[in-house]
């Protein structure tokens, strides 16, 4: 069975090894890096087994990105903390989307009128709209990446079609393909960061309901989700520019 992994860390300056990953599901670290294939380098290895495989990295690679604790104990706050940090941000506030579904979008009156006309209304005067243009008229960044699937799904058209709302208030607002996410291998999770120095991982249940929000500040666990952002953005297109080429399709 393919392995649920997720890009640790890299001390490279060229794109390439070495380089950690780690699987979400055992929690194993996965070493990437120059084979050690000298024989009497290998005769040397203590417990080397026949289908074992030694590589080379340098050990400020370890000491840089390798994870740090034995068992991850996540740290949560409330939906008011969450909320606040849409008021208190001092610079930028980023949204990475990759949920084929929302619970609580379909719980939204917004969302049976899409359903009906195809078109989610466009309410400027909510709270999270009047935040937002407020943070962006002050010269703060707010943006997004939403994945779509191929079809979408009537959540992500809904959003899709949400989006100008984001777009009137200030926000970058940007959509890409499951496809592309993949290449650029963006994990398949929702997070906020916030000031490029505090992450917001939105979780949920089997029901896709929003149940609680972990916040991860170690400061290389936040350097990977800004690298996320990064391909995110380099591969996603505008909102409109997205909208244009799904209905040519």
């Amino acid at each position: 069975m393919t392995r649920h992994l997720r890009f640790i860390g890299t001390d490279s300056k060229n794109g390439g090894c070495p380089a950690l990953h780690e699987d979400l599901e055992s929690g194993e670290v996965i070493v990437q890096g120059r084979p050690l294939t000298d024989p009497a380098d290998l005769a040397r290895l203590q417990h080397f087994g026949p289908d074992d495989a030694a590589v080379v990295v340098p050990r400020e690679l370890l000491v840089n990105h390798a994870p740090k604790e034995m068992e991850h104990v996540p740290k949560l706050i409330s939906p008011e903390e969450f909320g606040q940090l849409f008021h208190n941000f001092k610079h930028s506030a980023w949204h990475l989307e990759t949920r084929r579904r929302y619970a609580s979008d379909e719980q939204d009156e917004d969302y049976a009128v899409f359903l009906r006309t195809g078109e989610a209304p466009m309410d400027l005067d909510s709270d999270w709209c009047r935040n937002i243009a407020a943070q962006t008229a002050a010269g703060k960044y707010v943006g997004r990446v939403r994945v779509v699937d191929t079809p979408p799904t009537d959540g992500q058209r809904f959003l899709l079609s949400y989006a100008r709302s984001n777009a009137a208030t200030g926000e970058d607002a940007r959509n890409m393909w499951r496809d592309d996410a993949d290449r650029a291998h963006l994990p398949a999770e929702d997070f906020w960061i916030f000031d490029s120095r505090l992450v917001a991982v939105l979780r949920f249940d089997e029901q896709d309901e929003w149940h609680d929000v972990e916040v991860i500040t170690e400061p290389a666990a936040v350097l990977r989700y800004v690298q996320v952002r990064d391909a995110a953005v380099a591969a996603s297109a505008p909102h409109d520019v997205f909208a244009a080429q799904l209905g040519a399709e």
